[in-house]
C-alpha cells in the first residue's frame, strides 16, 4: 500500500475526527448495556493520592464517606476514608481523562468564542418551548431503545420560571409543581471554583400538592414540603400560619388544632408519636429520613458564566439530571439490603455492581429511586445519558454515608428560620454571595473543615487558585483567608474569570471528543495527584476518620 503524503494524511485525519465528532456513531450506541468502564459507579476522586511527596496525608474522603444514619444503612462507609476498598476490577483507574493534557488546545481558543459558547442556550429553542421535550415528543431513532416510537422515560418540564417563593411556572401561569431551593454545595467538585454551576429543584406527586378534592393548592403544598425538610432534617421547620383545623392535622404537636407556625418533628411510632402530611396525601406512608413515593428532583449542572463580570450560572446545560422515587422501602427494608451488600463485599470483594434499567426509563439505585439523565453531544446539544453515562450517577445516590435517602443537596438546604424566603429560592433569583460558612454538628465551620482537613479546595489538589489564595506553605490555612470565608463562601467557592474560562474550555474538549466515559471533569492539565493503580484495600494514609457534617 502507498503511503499519504504527511499533508494528505493530517487533512483526511482533521476529516474523520470532524466527521466523527458530528456523526450519529456515539448515539446508536446510547442503548447498549455493555459497560467499557464496568466499575462506572466509583467516582473518579475515589483515586485521589491522598498522601503528598512529604508523607503528609490529605483527607477529601470525609465529604461522602461518613457514618451512617438510618435508615441509609450503609455499612462501614467511614472506613473508606483509611482505605482504597476496591473490587478487583475496578484497581486499574478508569478515568483516563484526567490524565490528558489539553493545556495547548485550551490556550488556543479565544476567551471570546467560549464565552458565546456558554451564553448560548440549550435547554430553551427561540420561542421558549423546550428543546428536548419537543424532540422527545418523536424521538430519533438512537433514543428509542424500545422502538415504539414514543419516549418512556422523563420529559423535561420545568421552564426556569420562578416566582418569590420559588415556584417555577409555565409561560401561562400554570404552576409546574417544581419548587427550587438554596443549598451549601457539598465541598469539593460541586463548587464552582472547580468547574460547573448547578441549581436543585424538588417536586412532590400531585396528591401532596391538593386538597382532598383533588384541586391544586399551593398552602398543602407548602406545607407538604415543609414535613418533609422536617422529616429528612429531623428538625422542627418554621412555616408560615397554618389553620390546623383546616387541615385537620395537629403540625405543631401542641394537642390542639389551632394556628400553627412551625411543623415540629417528632417521629416515634413506636412510642405512639407520629406524624401526618396534610391534604389528598394524608394517609400517605412516611418516615424520618424518607421521602414520599413520586418525590422527583430535577438537577441541572452548568458552565460558568462570567461575562457580566461576576460569577454566574450560564444558560449553556452540560447536563439536565433527574431523580424520582418510584417505590416505598421500610427501614427494615434497607436494613435488610445493606446487610445483604455487606455481607456480599465480604464474600466476593471483587464481585462489581449490576444495574437494572433502560435508556429511556434510567436506572434503579435498589433504594427505590430511579435516576437518568441528559448530556451534551458534539455540537452543544442536549440528548440522553447514554446506560453507561447514567450508571456514573448511581454511586453517589445509592452506596455512601452521607445521603439521606439517596440524596445530597436537600439536606444542605438552607435552614428556614434565618435564609431569604426560607430557602426556598434558585440562584437566578439571589445568589451565594453572604452566605456564611455553615457549623457542622460537632462544631466546627464546614468549608474550613474541608480546607484543613485536605489543605486543598478540590479532591484531586489541582486547584492552584485556591491554594494560592487559602493555604499558607506549612499546609495551615491562612488566618486572614479563613476570616474572610467565615462570613462569605464565596470567597472560596467562586473562581476567577481566568480560571472560569479555562475550565469551560477544558470541558467543552469533552464534550468534542464525547469521552464522558473516561471522565467528565474539567481537567486543563493531568492531575498530579491521582493513583493510576491501587492495590486492593491500599491504606490512604488517614488515619483517623472525620465525621458526619450533620449529625
Amino acid at each position: 500500500m502507498r503511503r499519504l503524503s504527511s499533508a494528505l494524511a493530517a487533512l483526511l485525519a482533521a476529516v474523520l475526527a470532524v466527521l466523527l465528532a458530528a456523526s450519529p456513531v456515539a448515539a446508536a450506541d446510547l442503548a447498549s448495556h455493555r459497560l467499557s468502564n464496568p466499575t462506572a459507579y466509583i467516582p473518579p476522586q475515589c483515586y485521589t493520592d491522598t498522601v503528598d511527596a512529604e508523607g503528609n496525608a490529605h483527607n477529601p474522603c470525609f465529604t461522602c464517606h461518613v457514618r451512617a444514619r438510618a435508615p441509609n444503612y450503609i455499612i462501614g462507609d467511614a472506613d473508606l476514608q483509611t482505605e482504597y476498598s476496591l473490587p478487583g476490577p475496578a484497581l486499574t483507574n478508569p478515568w483516563t481523562n484526567l490524565f490528558v493534557d489539553r493545556s495547548a488546545r485550551i490556550s488556543a481558543i479565544p476567551d471570546a468564542e467560549i464565552d458565546a459558547y456558554v451564553a448560548q442556550d440549550n435547554y430553551f429553542d427561540p420561542d421558549g418551548t423546550i428543546t428536548l421535550a419537543r424532540k422527545l415528543a418523536h424521538p430519533p431513532a438512537a433514543w428509542d431503545e424500545d422502538g415504539d416510537g414514543a419516549w418512556a422515560g422523563y420529559v423535561p418540564d420545568c421552564h426556569y420560571n420562578f416566582d418569590a417563593e420559588g415556584f417555577d411556572r409555565a409561560p401561562d401561569g400554570t404552576p409546574t409543581g417544581w419548587r427550587a431551593f438554596a443549598y451549601v454545595p457539598l465541598p469539593g467538585v460541586f463548587w464552582p471554583t472547580n468547574g460547573s454551576t448547578d441549581d436543585v429543584l424538588i417536586r412532590l406527586a400531585a396528591p401532596f400538592r391538593s386538597t382532598a378534592e383533588g384541586s391544586y393548592d399551593p398552602a398543602i403544598y407548602k406545607v407538604n414540603l415543609a414535613i418533609a425538610e422536617a422529616l429528612i432534617k429531623r428538625a422542627d421547620v418554621p412555616v408560615a400560619p397554618v389553620d390546623e383545623a383546616r387541615l385537620g392535622v395537629d403540625l405543631d404537636r401542641d394537642g390542639t388544632l389551632g394556628t400553627a407556625t412551625q411543623v415540629t418533628f417528632d417521629w416515634a411510632p413506636l412510642k405512639g408519636r407520629d406524624m401526618s402530611w396534610v391534604g389528598a396525601a394524608k394517609g400517605e406512608l412516611l418516615a424520618a429520613g424518607l421521602f414520599p413515593v413520586g418525590t422527583e428532583f430535577l438537577h441541572t449542572v452548568r458552565y460558568i458564566d462570567v461575562s457580566s463580570g461576576e460569577v454566574a450560572m450560564a444558560p449553556r446545560m452540560k447536563e439536565v439530571r433527574y431523580g424520582i422515587k418510584t417505590r416505598w422501602q421500610t427501614y427494615a427494608d434497607l436494613e435488610e439490603g445493606g446487610l445483604e451488600e455487606a455481607k456480599e463485599r465480604y464474600d466476593f470483594p471483587d464481585r462489581i455492581d449490576l444495574f437494572d434499567g433502560s435508556l429511556e426509563t434510567g436506572i434503579a439505585n435498589g433504594m427505590g429511586w430511579r435516576y437518568q439523565a441528559f448530556i451534551e453531544d458534539a455540537s452543544g446539544d442536549l440528548r440522553p445519558q447514554s446506560f453507561e453515562e447514567t450508571v456514573f450517577c448511581i454511586g453517589c445516590h445509592s452506596g455512601i454515608g452521607l445521603t439521606d435517602d439517596a440524596t445530597i443537596s436537600f439536606p444542605r438546604k438552607f435552614d428556614p428560620a434565618d435564609a431569604h424566603a426560607g430557602g426556598w429560592y434558585h440562584w437566578s433569583q439571589k445568589s451565594l454571595a453572604g452566605t456564611p460558612d455553615p457549623i457542622r454538628a460537632d462544631g466546627r465551620r464546614e468549608l474550613l473543615t474541608y480546607l484543613q482537613e485536605n489543605g486543598a479546595g478540590d479532591e484531586f489538589r489541582n486547584n492552584a487558585e485556591v491554594k494560592a489564595r487559602f493555604i499558607a506553605p506549612d499546609g495551615s490555612v491562612k488566618p486572614e483567608a479563613a476570616a474572610a470565608l467565615r462570613d462569605d463562601i464565596t470567597t472560596l467557592i467562586l473562581p476567577s474569570a481566568e480560571r472560569a474560562r479555562t475550565l469551560n474550555k477544558a470541558y467543552r474538549e469533552i464534550v468534542l471528543e464525547q469521552s464522558f466515559a473516561k471522565g467528565r471533569d474539567a481537567v486543563a492539565e493531568p492531575a498530579g495527584h491521582v493513583l493510576k493503580e491501587v492495590e486492593q484495600n491500599q491504606p490512604t494514609g488517614i488515619e483517623t476518620p472525620v465525621g458526619a457534617t450533620h449529625w
